[in-house]
């Protein structure tokens, strides 16, 4: 069989998407008319940003010296936010193509995705990008991944995804490196959904790989996982977009349209089957997807309840890492609590609920999950401030084990920065040798508390290391804290959103940052905008916003001084009584925004 499955994987901003368009040029998969930059990047969101989001298959056609190849190309994120796209992707293919920037060297990103590589046992083909730029230094990385995988130099192969160069050789090594997938011993269908995607028209649209049988229009299919039984009504490939076609074989890629409407009957992970051989086994799926943040999703307008439920539940489909569950707020009303990877992924979502579903969203402060003990109820664990109980017997918090790529030059700022977050140095490696003809760069491994890092830990890591430094981090373990519930007040009235956990020996600090934000960005009122932080009914941080006020004593002429006093003692009852009515509302912008408090 002339088949290759293999992605891309490397660290955001190397150059992914970028070659996946030099493959698809190459093989004329698509016209030089319908060409554009970044063609896999399906999303407005994924071009503005220049990252991608989701993960993207393509079918192509390349012409070699042993016979037409079929290549089916997995396009991966880079950002570890959605490493759980990348982990799937490996689970449908038999190879992959580490890239690595020649210009930045081995990044976190990179390894992070190299160890789920390893994990699945596939092929790896290392590979040089960007080596057009008068920056590049090829030898220098090189040796960086020859450390790190053990391979000989003459295996690294050196590609410019912008210019093309070295594309022609790094197709026929994924022709005599990759192997072709091997032929199932299991007669009937067995398909992975490896991902999904919600059609208006058609339902859902699962992306399977097929590890046993053929998948044709009109057979009935059964879903395990879930026990749906449903007919196909079409079947395809990848090109890049939907291309029908009578049958998928064994060990290709593509994807199933049954006109299934209810969203959470096709599950990432299952296994489809025959409907005639429902004893066929289930292929193994995959580790279920642990949110590290989570945050309260509310609509501005409460009549969107339901298209909020079901606009999460269509995202849920397209982002098997997205979980929620139903919330009541006596402020808020109902909404969801929603877990997710990190602070770009709820940025992501909420910026998609936005754009896709014309939602008004109340975003709550981001939060971890605490593991508390109480008396009353034992051990539970709690996903928002609100859930905090006033009388604890003892709180734990979620730490994480970090791993900081760093030139050395820039230990000693990364050491303090750690020092400061509540960080513990475990111990440090060297990617590259003493001799090298730059500054050796360094692996320096730290537990870290998840909540230090939630906010704005990667911009300040950034800027110690003069933007050279990169972050990957994985869930580690529970470990006790000492914290407490910050409740920001505004006229007088407690803004459940933007209450917070945080550190007894830091709340003063982030009480004053967060009012200091929240009188910059409201708007002045007709009344006196009084803003409050406290911890326990005890005010740690307070400010005031002035009324606007009118001239009321601009039309006297003349007259008693009493005349004058009458006036503005009357203008200052209406202000009491004002104040006691009045109500600021807090844009929407303004959550997210208050984060960045360093």
């Amino acid at each position: 069989m002339n088949l290759r499955n293999f992605c891309i994987i490397a660290h955001i901003d190397h150059g992914k998407s970028t070659l996946a368009d030099r493959l698809l040029e190459y093989t004329s998969t698509v016209s030089k008319r319908e060409m554009k930059e970044q063609l896999l990047d399906q999303m407005d969101l994924e071009r503005e940003r220049g990252i991608t989001i989701k993960l993207q298959p393509v079918r192509m056609k390349y012409m070699s010296a042993h016979g037409t190849m079929i290549f089916n190309l997995i396009d991966t994120p880079g950002h570890v936010d959605f490493s759980y796209e990348v982990s799937r992707s490996l689970a449908a293919v038999e190879g992959a193509i580490l890239l690595v920037d020649a210009t930045q060297g081995i990044q976190a990103q990179t390894l992070a995705n190299l160890y789920l590589a390893l994990e699945q046992d596939i092929a790896i083909i290392p590979v040089l990008n960007k080596i057009d730029l008068p920056s590049a230094r090829p030898d220098e990385v090189a040796s960086e991944i020859m450390t790190l995988l053990g391979c000989r130099r003459d295996e690294i192969l050196e590609v410019s995804g912008k210019t093309g160069q070295g594309v022609e050789l790094l197709m026929q090594e994924i022709c005599k490196r990759i192997p072709e997938p091997a032929q199932s011993k299991e007669p009937h269908l067995r398909a992975l959904i490896f991902d999904s995607v919600y059609d208006e028209y058609r339902g859902v649209v699962a992306y399977v790989r097929l590890f046993g049988g053929t998948a044709r229009r009109g057979s009935s299919v059964y879903y395990k996982g879930t026990g749906t039984k449903m007919d196909v009504i079409e079947v395809g490939y990848f090109k890049p977009h939907y291309s029908a076609t009578d049958v998928i074989a064994d060990g290709e890629i593509g994807y199933i349209v049954t006109g299934l409407k209810n969203i959470s009957d096709a599950r990432v992970g299952d296994t489809i089957i025959s409907a005639e051989h429902l004893m066929t086994t289930a292929l193994p799926g995959y580790k279920e997807a642990k949110p590290m943040v989570f945050a309260g999703f509310f609509s501005k307008d409460g009549d969107q309840t339901r298209e909020l439920r079901e606009a999460i539940e269509k995202l849920k489909l397209n982002d098997a890492a997205l979980v929620f569950e139903p919330e009541h707020s006596p402020a808020l009303g109902f909404g969801f609590r929603c877990g997710f990877l990190g602070l770009l992924h709820l940025e992501i979502t909420q910026e998609r609920l936005k754009r896709e579903y014309g939602i008004n969203l109340i975003v709550t402060v981001p939060s971890v999950a605490y593991r508390i003990r109480t008396l009353a109820e034992g051990a539970s664990i709690i996903r928002s401030p609100s859930e905090l109980p006033d009388v604890i017997e003892s709180i734990e918090e979620p730490w994480v084990r970090a791993d900081i790529i760093t030139p050395e030059q820039s230990i000693g700022g990364i050491m303090k920065l750690l020092s400061e977050r509540k960080g513990m140095y475990r111990n440090t490696e060297y990617l590259t040798t003493a001799d090298a003809a730059v500054a050796r760069r360094v692996i320096i491994h730290a537990d870290i508390p998840l909540a230090s890092i939630l906010v704005d830990f990667y911009d300040i890591l950034k800027s110690v290391s003069a933007g050279y430094a990169s972050l990957n981090y994985e869930l580690s373990d529970y470990r006790p804290a000492t914290v407490a519930k910050l409740v920001i007040s505004v006229a007088g009235d407690e803004v459940e959103a933007l209450t917070s956990i945080v550190y007894r020996d830091q709340a003063y600090h982030i009480g004053r940052k967060i009012v200091e934000s929240l009188k910059g960005l409201l708007t002045r009122q007709q009344f006196e905008i009084r803003i409050q932080a406290s911890i326990g009914g005890k005010v740690i941080a307070s400010d005031r916003i002035a009324p606007l006020r009118k001239d009321v004593t601009a039309k006297l002429y003349g007259g008693d001084v009493t005349r004058k006093q009458k006036l503005l003692e009357k203008q200052k009852k209406g202000k009491k009584r004002m104040r006691a009515g009045g109500h600021v509302d807090i844009p929407t912008e303004a959550y997210l925004s208050i984060l960045k408090r360093s």
